[in-house]
């Protein structure tokens, strides 16, 4: 995408809705998935699966079972056969009871409980996981939220990050070091775990996040006024308590660079911005000038728009226009890394990775790549400029898009007609008045697709390619 088909002039962003019903897994699909997991561990001769979860890092445990630990930890001991068994804690127990989508075992483990709570009633670790037969002769692989390679360890199996404790008696229990190893990619291998790709419905879940997550972003870009406080900003996104997948982003003036939370700062004139809101299975971010135009900005950097935003948006519309199925992570990240070389900035991560409930499962957009983008994936653009001259700050337009194939988006559609209406009013908008001609298989999740405000106070003002 050539820079100079780039322009910044006046954009009216559609009305695209927020959802009016709240999209669920079934508690089949959730039966299927442990199906699914228990034929893997099959595959890679595993006897037994330990996936831990506490309140940050819980989404492999919710994916296998619905439950998401919201005050202690958890963790479910999944055999090749029988019912899988819950470990929770005090408060966890009657939570487990209400949304639990398998059958299975609830066990009281008040280990897992808050500090000075009662540990009373429950059996040791050791006594639970014999009860579940881990004995010496089995092979247990452990899941909590990371895999490593040979940078981080030579053995990159046994580099377990769950707590040291349980590690400890899981090995005592099969007695072998080696054979308790990290399975985490089961769940998050960038081209076969199995959160990389999703049904229908949970492409219905993570749009319903993404769109609060986006109209939430889009209402601060047009509510931000000089004077007005950080925590002021935020308010305006009318956040309505759907779970957070990130703390919330803005700030302003010396830490606008930074990902604090905001502070009770009055925005000022000039002050660079950032914003960014993530709710489960979807996150939009911004980032621009407190100004109404380029008079506005030192003098040093008022060609913001013509040396950073241009070519940044160039290589974002590049990135939209490219990504699709069978299409590998080392094109979409050569095809960035080009675009943006006779450039002043550079990416400060991968221009893109896959989302979920968390903001960030994992990435395959890296140098040389091969994996292959495939239909059910949900990912984030997320090409973030790091410029050589600091006083030009940085731009972002961050947002969530799936893949599917023509067989996916019938089961969309039919499934979820309101989801299927707004990624439709958001394609048609993305192609007749940004310029931007996505692939047939590609689903826009945000209410303002690929809008582009670099000057906050002017937000009538957006990038589009003027083909």
């Amino acid at each position: 995408m050539p820079v100079h088909d780039i322009e910044l002039t006046e954009i009216a962003v559609p009305d695209f809705g927020l959802p009016a019903m709240q999209p669920c897994v079934s508690g089949q699909e959730y039966t299927q998935r442990v199906a699914q997991v228990r034929a893997r561990m099959v595959e890679e001769g595993l006897t037994h699966l330990i996936v831990y979860g506490d309140r940050e890092h819980f989404v492999n445990l919710m994916y296998l079972t619905g439950f998401d630990p919201r005050f202690e930890e958890a963790m479910l001991i999944l055999g090749q056969t029988g019912l899988p068994r819950l470990l929770v804690g005090n408060e966890g127990f009657d939570y487990a009871q209400k949304v639990v989508e398998i059958e299975h075992t609830c066990t009281l483990y008040q280990s897992f409980s808050l500090l000075g709570q009662w540990r009373d009633t429950s059996s040791p670790l050791r006594m639970i996981l014999e009860d579940e037969g881990l004995e010496p002769g089995k092979r247990v692989g452990t899941v909590g939220w990371k895999s490593y390679d040979v940078r981080e360890n030579p053995h990159p199996p046994t580099c377990i990050e769950i707590p040291a404790y349980i590690v400890d008696i899981l090995r005592e229990a099969v007695g072998d070091r080696r054979a308790v190893t990290n399975a985490g990619d089961i769940f998050t291998h960038p081209e076969t775990g199995f959160r990389i790709t999703n049904s229908a419905d949970q492409l219905a879940v993570f749009e319903f996040g993404a769109t609060f997550a986006s109209q939430g972003i889009r209402n601060m870009t047009e509510q931000v006024e000089p004077g007005k406080t950080e925590l002021a900003i935020v308010e305006e996104a009318r956040l309505n308590g759907l779970p957070l997948s990130c703390h919330p982003v803005v700030n302003a003036g010396p830490r606008a660079p930074q990902l604090g939370s905001p502070r009770l700062r009055a925005v000022e004139i000039g002050d660079p911005f950032m914003m960014a809101i993530g709710l489960w299975g979807g996150l939009s971010a911004r980032a621009g000038f407190v100004v109404h135009d380029e008079s506005e900005l030192p003098i040093s950097i008022q060609d913001y728009v013509e040396v950073i935003v241009k070519p940044y948006y160039a290589a974002a519309v590049a990135w939209y226009e490219t990504i699709g199925i069978g299409v590998t992570g080392g094109e979409i990240y050569t095809l960035i890394e080009e675009m943006l070389a006779d450039h002043p900035f550079r990416m400060a991560l991968n221009p893109g990775h896959a989302i979920h409930l968390d903001e960030w499962v994992h990435s395959g957009i890296y140098p040389r790549s091969t994996c292959r983008l495939s239909s059910g994936m949900a990912l984030q653009l997320d090409i973030i400029p790091m410029c050589d001259d600091e006083a030009y700050f940085t731009i972002n337009v961050e947002d969530g898009i799936a893949l599917a194939d023509a067989s996916l988006r019938s089961k969309l559609s039919e499934k979820h007609p309101e989801t299927w209406s707004r990624i439709q009013a958001r394609r048609q908008f993305m192609h007749d008045t940004l310029g931007i001609h996505l692939k047939e298989e590609v689903l826009p999740f945000s209410n303002m697709p690929a809008v582009l405000r670099p000057y906050l106070l002017s937000p009538h003002l957006a990038l589009r390619v003027n083909r």
